[in-house]
């Protein structure tokens, strides 16, 4: 379903379904932030966390904000490569850089989301656990091609 290799953003396959598009036959704009939060949901995934184990623990993202910039129109039957790439970790929030192509490699979308780690209970804000935030930069260093460490 998804590869991850080393000095590559993370990326996820999926297929454009008759459920994404419009009366035109065009992804509905707004399905592309459905893609990109399937690619970061899998990203963390691969990382070796699960949200569902993370909210027994009483822990759960939200989205800060978000942007999107449109160049093309992906269709039905289109098969997408959606990235979610790690590019700042902080106390409390991760940034992501992403971008969804088509699979000839024609770039439909991209964007960046802020996503924040806060309490199920509370939805206040509360630092990301240890070893997910240790497991968020080496992903990212491992993207940008530095040694684990040197950021």
């Amino acid at each position: 379903m998804h590869a991850e290799q080393s000095g590559q953003p993370f990326a996820l396959k999926a297929r454009v379904y008759y459920e994404d598009t419009d009366a035109g036959g065009i992804v509905y704009y707004v399905n592309y932030l459905k893609f990109m939060e399937r690619a970061r949901t899998e990203r963390l995934r691969g990382l070796g966390f699960d949200q569902s184990v993370l909210q027994q623990e009483n822990i759960i993202f939200v989205v800060h904000s978000v942007s999107a910039r449109y160049h093309a129109s992906a269709r039905l039957d289109d098969e997408l490569v959606i990235t979610a790439e790690v590019m700042e970790v902080k106390r409390v929030s991760v940034r992501f850089r992403q971008q969804i192509k088509r699979s000839d490699g024609t770039l439909l979308c991209e964007g960046e989301a802020l996503v924040a780690c806060v309490k199920a209970d509370s939805y206040r804000p509360r630092p990301f656990p240890q070893e997910l935030a240790t497991a968020f930069r080496r992903g990212m260093t491992l993207e940008s091609g530095a040694e684990w460490g040197d950021t």
